[in-house]
């Protein structure tokens, strides 16, 4: 608290001093006696107010260690006591505020406890299910030919598919936990890309998707995994969002300041007042809201989260009716040093 605000504060005491000096002067002017009293009156008004003000400041000066405690409240959350106490109004003010830091400290705790009690069954979940995912898999498999070809295709696209929304649960539920488990080497973007790629063969065929896979490579700093993941997001998008006979074009451009991993599609585009949300958490856009298999609106945030703890910058271009362009660059690490 400023000086300025403290006065502001005390600003019934000094309109109180005024209204009392007011009568003084007012008892003066009507004792006959006392006329010529008025040079010592004013004089005594003056140190009045002087000793006012000092007192506002020694005053001020006492309190500003107990004003720096709240500052510090305000700065940290409500993470440390108060303990500068002076008088029993601040004392009783001090009280009131470690009681409200005690709770919320209690509160914090209850809710990390709850976070990780719930990530520890959500984990454990994920493991389980992939289980019985695994054993429909083979079942599947298993009983090929005996089913039509179309309920076949259908019923491994229904698996894939609810296998692709576990992986993402789980790496959503990794996502703050990043720092302990990424492995930064060196990989070529085209032998990350084309396990995607023909794990997706499925959905290519099926909508009669013709892909194009540019024969340039290039080698970048990264996490395979989670470039994979990233990677995964992106294509099931082109697919899910172009028509069929359409074209996915994946391209690598290599310049000095890094690589770029280029997807293109010629799908229906992202409406332009969409296009600036499509990375937040839970957004679905009208897209997402007329397709067919509708989104969760965690795919894109996910990768952008992921992307931005890798130091790679993801960006999205779409025009209506004519494709989306969604672009990873991979900066060098020279790049940095000379920025520096």
């Amino acid at each position: 608290m400023t000086f300025i605000k403290y006065l502001k504060d005390r600003l019934l005491v000094l309109l109180g001093w005024a209204v009392l000096s007011s009568l003084l002067v007012f008892m003066v002017w009507l004792t006959p006696d006392l006329h010529g009293f008025w040079d010592n009156l004013g004089y005594l008004l003056i140190l009045q107010l002087f000793l006012v003000f000092l007192f506002f400041t020694i005053d001020y000066y006492r309190r500003k260690k107990w004003y720096k405690e709240f500052d510090k409240q305000e700065e940290s959350h409500l993470q440390h006591f108060v303990e500068s106490a002076t008088n029993n109004e601040e004392v009783l003010i001090q009280e009131y505020v470690n009681k409200q830091v005690r709770e919320h400290h209690s509160m914090m705790e209850q809710l990390l406890d709850s976070q990780k009690d719930q990530k520890d069954y959500m984990d454990s979940w994920i493991h389980e299910i992939k289980v019985p995912l695994a054993a429909v898999d083979l079942i599947l498999n298993a009983i090929e030919f005996d089913i039509p070809d179309e309920k076949f295709v259908l019923l491994q696209n229904e698996l894939q598919q609810i296998d692709e929304y576990v992986e993402q649960i789980l790496y959503y539920s990794r996502s703050d936990e990043f720092v302990n488990d990424y492995l930064i080497q060196e990989y070529s973007l085209k032998k990350i890309v084309q396990p995607i790629i023909r794990s997706q063969a499925n959905y290519f065929i099926q909508k009669n998707l013709q892909l194009t896979l540019a024969e340039n490579d290039a080698k970048v700093l990264t996490d395979a995994k989670w470039i994979e993941f990233i990677f995964r997001q992106l294509l099931s998008n082109a697919i899910k969002y172009t028509p069929d006979h359409g074209q996915i074009t994946i391209t690598i451009e290599t310049k000095s300041a890094g690589a770029s991993l280029i997807l293109e599609d010629s799908g229906v585009g992202i409406p332009p007042e969409d296009l600036g949300r499509i990375f937040d958490k839970g957004f679905t856009g009208e897209n997402g809201r007329k397709a067919q298999q509708h989104s969760t609106g965690l795919g894109l945030y996910l990768a952008k989260r992921l992307a931005e703890k890798l130091g790679v910058a993801i960006t999205a271009e779409s025009t209506m009716n004519k494709g989306t362009k969604m672009t990873l660059f991979f900066p060098r690490l020279d790049y940095y040093h000379e920025e520096r």
